[in-house]
């Protein structure tokens, strides 16, 4: 017969699975490093771009529109700073695979035998020979 577990059992590993507390990691620094790149944008990149452009400030653009006002500045400085933190998420991503990649090769390296290496060099003369014949 099959046990009852009750509502907080089960709460209690859903929570404790190691997903769900890397997704809650990945959050928390995830807003930290969001603060920065914002504080980036606004502190220094938008201030250097607006001096440049006549002195202008990006976050003060706006017009008016039947009474409301639209402020296309904030919304400009919004896109910078979505574009330099998927520019620093790529980067990063780039790297993890790139040393990961790097890894794997040392890996295989380490780990194929004589057999190994002289069948692969079959296959690839095979192959070779296979597209020469297709010619």
């Amino acid at each position: 017969m099959k046990k009852k577990t009750s509502f907080l059992e089960e709460f209690k590993t859903f929570i404790m699975r190691g997903n769900i507390l890397d997704l809650a990691v990945a959050v928390i620094i995830g807003g930290a490093f969001g603060k920065i790149v914002t504080s980036l944008v606004n502190d220094i990149l938008m201030p250097v771009i607006g001096a440049i452009l006549g002195g202008h400030s990006f976050v003060g653009l706006s017009f008016d529109l039947n009474g409301s006002q639209v402020m296309y500045g904030s919304f400009i400085q919004n896109i910078v700073d979505f574009l330099i933190i998927a520019a620093c998420i790529f980067l990063l991503i780039k790297f993890v695979a790139k040393f990961k990649k790097a890894k794997e090769e040392k890996e295989e390296a380490i780990t194929k035998t004589d057999e190994v290496v002289i069948l692969e060099e079959i296959r690839d003369l095979l192959k070779k020979d296979a597209k020469a014949k297709k010619k």
